[in-house]
């Protein structure tokens, strides 16, 4: 409904208020004159005034914004609907939504309905950030390793120790003077007619080959790599532009501008919005991990799935039940050597005790005034680890500070600071006269949080610093597990020693061999950023250096990260240490992390050596950095680089020294650490509103190869078939204008038997290509080279790779089997095949599918073909012991139900083998949370809950998906 539409007839129209002389309106809660609008937390109150807003009585009914209001009694009660003010895709999940609308049009064409209705209503950005891959890293200019860390010689190399950065000038692979290609610095020479070893193992690298022969200067590494981004996606890329253009209502943001959370907050973010005569709160849902991220600001917003992104882009609401709200009271101070990770990490802890799966948290007390902007956004984008659904902070003093340095001008303050005042969403943390009500608070003091990191192989399990060393011998020692290596004593103590541009080194477990400071979490955080820097300026200056083998990288989340690094002049000393700026996007965070030298990895599987990872993003799930780096460790960017410096994680920082110098003085981390007051100076000489500035100039901009890219000029997309890029799927195949009953499950055979956390890394397509997997064959089959496969993230827009890919992951642990891969036993041919094989021999013989799991199924992200992938296998029902949220809520949308055992009850204790053909009878009414019986082959029967938590979900399943569901509504 237009805002300006039918203002006589809207119920609400008696709460309009104005601003600036009656030039804006607006709708105003605090008009109401209820008391119980002054208690609801502020993140309910812009809840509230979306439901005035859009009260229509279609869509939102006056008993929503009623529910609403009484918060306090209808919390975990009743169902209300959400219209965002905007929706935020990033192009691995961006396109396949995109893909869905184009496919859209042809399925509503069919019927004879105009393509072109099919638009987003809502304002849609699409920034295109997760293609970008480490084709390019130069090797750090070194001429010995890292006297540190007890791997290699114990001195370092005769260095001036003058504040001025050092000479570029150093070895290439120990001989030749300049930079080179770190991927190919382990390469025995190429012989005449014979190319360099690094091009038999590379897979995803096009024309990287010829630059292996030549050095990359310093310069280029950046260039190059986007460079290939944009050969390599072209087809995609076209397709981009051709929805910036054929649809309206679409914002695209091109390649190598900033990373999605970093666009968000710096270029998309306004706090409120004004449309139409109109001032209203800011809010945003996103397909990206990090659209969290926002609520630091105090913008309302959080991740959901493709399709329910789809669904709010062509106009419908987010249907979600009014959630509890956690009062998080931050009290006490913070440490001077304490980042904001080690806050983030901290308050993770305390939340995720505490339970609070499916709820809104919202900051208060006077803690909260200590948190800078980007603290605040920081702690914001890691809710989706303690499983809430936002972690809201509301706008303060502190929060239109930190838009004066992006550019607000002070008129557009003013409105905003009125507006934010006048409906009571302006905060004053030091007055408790103005917390609200919170279902429950939860006090942390600041002044407990010590430097922590995480890992080994999940994001949950944290490890203090001081802790590190006896904790990794733990890891070893301990049985395979959600922490465990199971390591022989007799073994623990082995180095295997190999050859890297020419000398000797050492690996032994706990060896570092990535160390990645990515566009996740921090990069939004100049103090944490700056902190890395000048950690990283005090290691050059006193004589320490990185280990070239190690696999070093910084790519940045925007222009603006570079540009502070550049300004406050620590850039040149991270490019010392070999953290080089390799470009703009998620590279190692998506597995996009170039191949680790060949004698690195020949000397981690000769000793089976359990080496390790070290990266300043927010995931690390076992494998996901690099199949043969089995740990990997979550830490703050300057721990990265200490971590670095050191070359293992098996290190007592306060007892034990990064390194040697040349004059045999021992330096410790203490030694190097740069002080908060330090960081706080160099934030405030550098981070200022002309770097804002020239980023949103940059995105205005664009860039060459964008701006020279064609596209069709059609209605409809012109699907190109041999396409192995963008492909029309399958979704809307036969499908009705009628909606039938659904139909009862007969005869099912279980396609996955899994237990407990099942992530969506296991089930959703993400990283390279294996050459071995169905995918694989499927591209081979299309004449594709191993080197032209690209990641399944770019390939997301062609279902025939990502329904291949799906369950594809090698850490998939299927109980019909004694070890991890990607297979499935075939039950009627008692076969081993790739989960696709098995499907699709399921499918020709007219077999339902079923799948049966464990607890907290669907964890994690990557969230978009998790559930479109087992739709297009042919699975029906996934019956589990439970789910996450976010991951149940995709199933539905697909038409694939979530089954819940009965409390007490699994696949164990219902002495379930997964062989069994199963028969699940649905009725003509199916109704929320209602019980299902199944029924097996073998005589059993059992109940499970359709987990269906609302009406529409169950509207959804019976039109046998979204997609469906909203084709339908424009017949």
């Amino acid at each position: 409904m237009a805002l300006t539409s039918s203002l006589k007839e809207h119920r609400y129209r008696h709460l309009i208020d104005t601003l600036k002389d009656g030039s804006i309106k607006f709708y105003n809660p605090h008009k109401l004159n209820d008391p119980r609008y002054d208690k609801l937390p502020l993140s309910i109150r812009v809840l509230l005034e979306a439901a005035i807003r859009k009260c229509d009585g279609f869509y939102t009914t006056e008993e929503d914004v009623q529910n609403i209001l009484d918060w306090q009694q209808q919390q975990n009660k009743a169902e209300v609907p959400f219209s965002p003010a905007r929706v935020l895709l990033q192009d691995f999940t961006g396109i396949p939504a995109m893909v869905d609308l184009a496919a859209m049009r042809d399925a509503v064409a069919k019927h004879g309905v105009d393509p072109g209705l099919v638009n987003p209503k809502c304002p849609t950005d699409l920034i295109v950030d997760h293609s970008l891959q480490i084709d390019y890293s130069k090797c750090a200019i070194q001429n010995a390793p890292n006297p540190g860390g007890g791997d290699g010689p114990n001195q370092a190399p005769s260095r001036s120790t003058s504040s001025r950065p050092p000479s570029r000038g150093g070895s290439q692979c120990g001989s030749q003077r300049g930079s080179c290609s770190k991927a190919a610095c382990s390469d025995p020479p190429a012989s005449p007619g014979r190319p360099p070893a690094s091009v038999q193992q590379i897979e995803n690298t096009p024309l990287l080959c010829p630059f292996h022969l030549k050095p990359v200067s310093e310069h280029d590494t950046a260039l190059k790599n986007q460079e290939m981004e944009l050969i390599r996606n072209k087809e995609r890329l076209q397709f981009i532009k051709w929805c910036s253009k054929a649809f309206k209502n679409v914002n695209v943001v091109p390649p190598d501008v900033g990373a999605v959370h970093q666009v968000n907050l710096e270029y998309l973010s306004r706090v409120v919005q004004v449309s139409d005569g109109f001032i209203y709160p800011d809010s945003v849902v996103g397909t990206d991990s990090h659209t969290t991220m926002i609520n630091g600001l105090g913008i309302l917003g959080w991740g959901v799935g493709g399709i329910e992104s789809e669904a709010v882009m062509l106009g419908q609401p987010v249907s979600l039940t009014l959630p509890e709200v956690v009062g998080c009271k931050l009290v006490g101070s913070i440490n001077p050597l304490t980042t904001s990770i080690d806050i983030v990490l901290g308050i993770t802890k305390h939340l995720r005790q505490a339970g609070i799966a499916g709820k809104f948290v919202e900051f208060f007390g006077p803690g909260v005034s200590q948190l800078s902007a980007p603290d605040r956004t920081t702690i914001a984008n890691m809710c989706p680890e303690y499983n809430a659904t936002v972690s809201f902070f509301p706008v303060d003093q502190v929060t239109l500070t930190h838009f004066k340095k992006t550019n607000f001008t002070e008129e557009k303050l003013e409105l905003l600071e009125s507006y934010m005042k006048a409906v009571k969403l302006f905060r004053s943390y030091e007055d408790a006269s103005e917390d609200p009500m919170y279902s429950e608070v939860i006090e942390i003091n600041l002044s407990s949080m010590a430097p922590y990191v995480s890992g080994p192989k999940r994001p949950q399990d944290r490890v203090a610093v001081s802790s590190m060393k006896e904790d990794f011998q733990s890891c070893l020692d301990e049985k395979v597990g959600f922490k465990g290596f199971h390591i022989s004593k007799e073994k623990q103590d082995l180095q295997v020693p190999f050859l890297h541009c020419g000398q000797e080194y050492q690996l032994a477990h706990g060896s570092v061999v990535i160390a990645a400071v990515i566009s996740c979490t921090n990069n939004c955080n100049p103090s944490v950023m700056l902190t890395a820097g000048l950690l990283a300026k005090k290691a050059v200056e006193a004589g320490l250096v990185v280990k070239p083998y190690i696999r070093t990288s910084l790519a940045p989340g925007s222009g603006m990260v570079t540009h502070y690094l550049s300004t406050s002049g620590v850039l040149p000393y991270f490019n010392q240490l070999g953290f080089e700026v390799i470009g703009y996007g998620c590279a190692t965070c998506v597995g996009n992390t170039a191949p680790l030298p060949e004698a690195v990895v020949d000397a981690i599987k000769q000793g089976d050596l359990v080496a390790c990872g070290v990266l300043s993003g927010n995931r690390h799930f076992e494998g996901r950095l690099c199949d043969c780096v089995r740990a990997n460790y979550l830490a703050s960017p300057p721990l990265v680089v200490a971590y670095a410096l050191a070359g293992t994680v098996g290190i007592d920082f306060e007892k034990e020294p990064l390194g040697v110098t040349s004059e045999g003085k021992e330096v410790y981390l203490r030694d190097i650490w740069p002080s908060r007051e330090e960081v706080q100076q160099t934030e405030e000489d550098t981070v200022i509103s002309s770097i804002f500035k020239d980023l949103r100039g940059r995105m205005k901009q664009g860039n060459t190869f964008w701006n020279n890219i064609d596209c069709p000029d059609s209605v409809t997309f012109p699907w190109d078939h041999k396409s192995t890029y963008i492909r029309s799927p399958s979704f809307f195949n036969k499908m009705s204008k009628e909606v039938s009953h659904p139909q009862s499950i007969e005869n099912a055979h279980v396609l996955l038997f899994l237990g407990d956390k099942v992530t969506t890394d296991h089930i959703s397509p993400a990283g390279s290509i294996a050459r071995v997997s169905a995918a694989a064959k499927y591209l081979l089959s299309k004449r594709l080279t191993p080197r032209e496969f690209n990641s399944y993230g770019a390939r997301r827009g062609n279902d025939a790779v990502m329904t291949r890919g799906t369950f594809a992951s090698i850490k998939l642990q299927n109980r019909f089997f004694g070890k991890p891969g990607p297979k499935t036993l075939h039950i009627p041919s008692s076969q081993t095949l790739d989960v696709y094989e098995a499907a699709e021999r399921y499918q020709r013989d007219g077999i339902p599918l079923i799948i049966l799991a464990g607890k907290d199924y669907g964890s994690g992200n990557s969230r978009d073909w998790v559930a479109k992938g087992p739709y297009l296998l042919g699975v029906r029902a996934v019956i589990a012991e439970s789910f996450e949220k976010l991951h149940k809520n995709q199933l539905v949308g697909m038409g694939i139900m979530p089954l819940e055992f009965q409390p007490g009850q699994n696949a164990d204790s219902l002495e379930l083998t997964g062989k069994e053909r199963f028969t699940i009878t649905l009725p003509e009414s199916l109704s929320p949370k209602q019980q299902l019986t199944v029924k097996t082959s073998q005589g059993k029967s059992f109940l499970v809950t359709a987990q269906f938590d609302t009406e529409m979900e169950v509207i959804f399943f019976r039109h046998g998906g979204l997609l469906k569901y909203v084709a339908r509504t424009l017949l």
